[in-house]
C-alpha cells in the first residue's frame, strides 16, 4: 500500500508563487491539493473567505499571501491544532510576534525563501562573516520588475545572519527589480587585497514550490513550536 498523500491548503493560490506550488503537488504523487484560496480567486481558486471551511480537510496549511492575511491564517492554524508553513516576506515585528504566538499550539515554519541551497548559503554567510575579521560585508539582490518589497526578505535574512555574529552591525543592501529574474543574491566580503563572493541564483521558481512542500511534510511531523529551514537542515546548532 503506498504512502498516503498530505493534503495541501494552499493560501495565495493565485500569485506566483501559489500557482508554482500547485504545479509541484499537480506533479507529485507525495501531496494533494486539499483547496486553494486567494484574495483574487480564479479558476480553481476559491475566494479567501472559504479558508475556514477548507481547513478541516488538509494536513497542513502553506502559504505564499501577503503578511496580514498569513497571520491570520496562523492564528485560525492554532486554533484547529494545524500545521502552518509560510514563505511571505515583508512581517512587521508585531505580525512576527503574532506567528510565535500561534506556534504556542501548532508547529508553525516561517522561511522568507524555501529554497533549502539558499537556506544552506544563509549559514554559509553567518560563518564567513564570524571569520573574515577586517572584511567588509554588503548584500546585492535583483529580482522581477513586479516584485514589491525592497529589500526582499532573502536579502533581509542574509544581512540579519550577517549582523548575529558582528554584534547586531548589519551590512547594506542593494537591490534591483528589472526584467523577470527569479531571485539573484550576492553576499559580497570585500578584504585587503583579495574578496568573497557568495551567490545564489534561482532559475525557475520551482525550486521554491518544491521546498515550500519539503517544509510543509516535515513541519506536519513537528510538535508545536516556531521553525525554519535552520531546524530542517539541521544547521543551527553549527553556528556556535
Amino acid at each position: 500500500m503506498g504512502k498516503k498523500a498530505l493534503k495541501i491548503l494552499l493560501c495565495g493560490a493565485s500569485g506566483r508563487m501559489g500557482r508554482a506550488v500547485r504545479a509541484e503537488i499537480a506533479a507529485c504523487g507525495d501531496f494533494a491539493l486539499a483547496g486553494a484560496v486567494d484574495a483574487r480567486p480564479s479558476p480553481g481558486v476559491d475566494r479567501a473567505q472559504a479558508f475556514a471551511g477548507l481547513l478541516a480537510g488538509a494536513d497542513v496549511v502553506v502559504d505564499f499571501s501577503v503578511p496580514q492575511a498569513a497571520c491570520r491564517c496562523a492564528a485560525a492554524c492554532a486554533k484547529a491544532r494545524k500545521p502552518f508553513v509560510t514563505g511571505t516576506t515583508g512581517f512587521s515585528p508585531r505580525q512576527l510576534a503574532a506567528l510565535k504566538a500561534a506556534a504556542r499550539r501548532t508547529p508553525v515554519f516561517v522561511s522568507p525563501n524555501m529554497s533549502p541551497a539558499v537556506n544552506l548559503c544563509f549559514w554559509l554567510a553567518a560563518f564567513a562573516a564570524g571569520r573574515l575579521e577586517g572584511f567588509a560585508a554588503h548584500v546585492h539582490e535583483a529580482h522581477h520588475a513586479a516584485k514589491k518589497d525592497i529589500p526582499s526578505g532573502t536579502a533581509l535574512r542574509f544581512a540579519a545572519a550577517i549582523a548575529a555574529v558582528r554584534g547586531g552591525k548589519k551590512p547594506p543592501i542593494t537591490s534591483v527589480r528589472a526584467g523577470d529574474m527569479v531571485g539573484d543574491h550576492t553576499v559580497l566580503y570585500a578584504g585587503p587585497h583579495e574578496r568573497v563572493e557568495l551567490t545564489h541564483r534561482a532559475h525557475s521558481r520551482a525550486v521554491f514550490a518544491a521546498g515550500a512542500l519539503k517544509a510543509a511534510a516535515w513541519t506536519a511531523a513537528r510538535a508545536p513550536g516556531f521553525y525554519d529551514y535552520f531546524d530542517l537542515l539541521g544547521i543551527r546548532k553549527l553556528l556556535r
